[in-house]
């Protein structure tokens, strides 16, 4: 994967669903983002609560290989073939939620594969965010920004940003316009190689 920007033939979309509950109002705003994709580009949605994966072990320095489940292997596998990563978890405590930040922890595991070349395959990848919170004050969802941020910086990948919305109550996203109206054109704009707070007055990569 490079970083030179794709053509939509190009493209395939992974929407990784964090939250715990069906048809949510995150999923909700992530659908509506996705139909704004052209009809031509592959989408295929993952619900982590419906078939949740272990506590992630971390055995990059133990003895032996860590075994692989076949959901580990799916989510994997999705993963490193789409060039477009999109995690849509509600904000939880200001940040992703416990089944989203176990699907994480898994990538530091795919890092020490031998042969996976994770890092070097994951670069010139786009993530992306879709949240929403409870709280009308934006600002309170920059922890969770600033986790996916300095995520993709750390992989070489691109960043999108976060498409955000409010709502708590089902369905009740459904009533902000304004986040409608950004999901009209979240995936239209062309995402920057992700880079750590810093990194742009330094120039160090």
């Amino acid at each position: 994967m490079t970083t030179d920007r794709l053509t939509d033939a190009d493209r395939s979309f992974l929407f990784v669903l964090g939250s715990s509950r069906p048809e949510g109002n995150t999923e909700i705003l992530a659908r509506a983002a996705a139909e704004q994709l052209p009809a031509g580009i592959p989408q295929h949605w993952v619900d982590l609560a419906k078939d949740p994966l272990p506590d992630f072990q971390d055995g990059r320095h133990e003895d032996g290989t860590w075994p692989v489940g076949e959901r580990e292997e799916e989510l994997r596998r999705l993963t490193l073939e789409a060039t477009d990563i999109v995690i849509a978890s509600p904000l939880y405590w200001y940040t992703v939620s416990a089944n989203t930040k176990r699907y994480l922890d898994y990538w530091s595991g795919w890092l020490g594969v031998p042969g996976l070349d994770f890092k070097e395959r994951m670069a010139g990848r786009t993530l992306w965010g879709v949240t929403v919170m409870a709280e009308e004050n934006e600002a309170t969802a920059d922890g969770m920004i600033a986790s996916l941020n300095n995520t993709a910086a750390y992989l070489g990948m691109r960043f999108g940003g976060v498409l955000l919305g409010n709502g708590s109550r089902p369905g009740q996203v459904r009533g902000d316009e304004r986040a409608l109206t950004r999901a009209k054109t979240f995936f239209a704009h062309e995402a920057p190689l992700a880079r750590f707070p810093g990194e742009e007055e330094t120039g160090e990569r």
